[in-house]
């Protein structure tokens, strides 16, 4: 009998699928938007039109749906080391940061408010929590039969660490940041399990 493809899978997916679309429609509305230089945040900034509508579908939902994927994982581990079970919490925390993205958009007129420092700390929440989770769930599960999906999110946490913070003085900023926004996104995609049995 055909296995149902799981729900944290759907989410998952759901997730990549609309943070991806978002960033390429609502940047492709703007001529003048270029996806290799500009931040995505950007479409969602004060005073852009749409940035409601964009923020929404970009970090709020996919956030969301995350936070669904990292809390199905939780609940499958509670005879998982502490190291595991606590990067997963720092991967949820990881999850409302990226929600929060979204919830706290930048100001077009001053990058320098209050409202720009927010979305920027709710960035650097995201980048060094997701950090974290992927680190301590990559240590934690060493030995264990999940031991390879869990380094692989350990390596993307390091890809994202690598493109948010090291190499935008060397990349153009938006090509660094949406490589850091995909290594996240695969890292949800690994969290979640194929089908509805909990099987790969």
């Amino acid at each position: 009998m055909q296995r149902s493809v799981s729900l944290p899978r759907i989410a998952a997916v759901s997730a990549a699928v609309l943070f991806a679309g978002a960033v390429a429609g609502f940047g492709a509305a703007f001529p003048r938007f270029l996806q290799l230089v500009h931040p995505v945040a950007a479409l969602g900034a004060s005073g852009v039109p749409r940035a409601m509508a964009f923020n929404l579908v970009a970090f709020v939902t996919p956030g969301v749906l995350a936070i669904l994927v990292a809390q199905s994982l939780r609940a499958r581990m509670s005879s998982a080391p502490m190291a595991a079970r606590l990067g997963v919490q720092m991967l949820t925390l990881a999850a409302m940061a990226f929600a929060a993205l979204g919830l706290l958009p930048l100001d077009s007129r001053d990058l320098l408010s209050a409202a720009s420092r927010a979305h920027a700390a709710a960035w650097t929440v995201w980048w060094i929590a997701f950090v974290a989770g992927g680190l301590l769930l990559g240590v934690g599960m060493r030995g264990t039969p999940h031991a390879p999906r869990s380094r692989a999110v350990a390596a993307c946490a390091l890809v994202a660490l690598a493109f948010a913070l090291l190499l935008p003085g060397l990349v153009p900023i938006g090509l660094s940041q949406r490589i850091a926004f995909a290594a996240w996104l695969l890292a949800v995609l690994l969290m979640a399990p194929a089908r509805a049995n909990g099987g790969r």
